[in-house]
C-alpha cells in the first residue's frame, strides 16, 4: 500500500492534553472517509495509549513529553505513541484484562483490551525510556 499522508504530533504529558490528541488523530483520519463508528474507535483507542502514558509511563506527574505519528494509506490508519518514561516491564501480562501497576485509584487495568476492542491490531514494545504502542484501524 502507498502512504497517502503522514503527520506527526509532540505533546506534553498532561492529562488536558489527552483530549486534544485524540481529536488531532481523528481530524487526520477522516481524509480516507472512516465510518463515524470507527472514527470514534480510534478516538477512544487514542485516548487510552495516551492516559497509559501519562498515569504509568511518567507516574501521573503531569510532566515529560509523549510523541503521537499517523500514517494513512488508501484503506488503513497506523498510530503511534510513544513516551519515554520508565517502560513496561513484562508486555505480556500489562496487555492482560485487569492487570495494573497502580493499586491506588479508579484504575481497572483494561486500557491494552478496550485498546484491542477498538482497533484491527495492537502492538507494543517496552524498554525503560521508550514505549510504543501502535494501533492500526481499517476502514475497508
Amino acid at each position: 500500500m502507498s502512504t497517502l499522508n503522514k503527520m506527526k504530533l509532540t505533546i506534553e504529558a498532561k492529562s488536558q492534553n489527552e483530549s486534544f490528541a485524540r481529536s488531532v488523530v481523528a481530524a487526520f483520519f477522516v481524509q480516507i472517509n472512516p465510518t463515524l463508528e470507527q472514527v470514534e474507535d480510534v478516538k477512544t483507542a487514542v485516548s487510552e495509549a495516551v492516559t497509559n502514558c501519562i498515569v504509568h509511563a511518567y507516574g501521573g506527574v503531569q510532566e515529560g513529553v509523549i510523541e503521537i505519528s499517523c500514517t494513512l494509506d488508501e484503506n488503513s490508519l497506523t498510530v503511534e505513541i510513544c513516551d519515554f518514561g520508565k517502560g513496561i516491564e513484562n508486555v505480556e501480562q500489562a496487555m492482560k484484562p485487569f492487570f495494573t501497576t497502580v493499586s491506588t485509584g479508579e484504575r481497572s487495568g483494561m486500557g491494552f483490551t478496550v485498546m484491542q476492542a477498538f482497533c484491527d491490531s495492537v502492538k507494543v514494545t517496552s524498554v525503560k525510556g521508550l514505549t510504543t504502542v501502535q494501533l492500526v484501524k481499517k476502514v475497508a
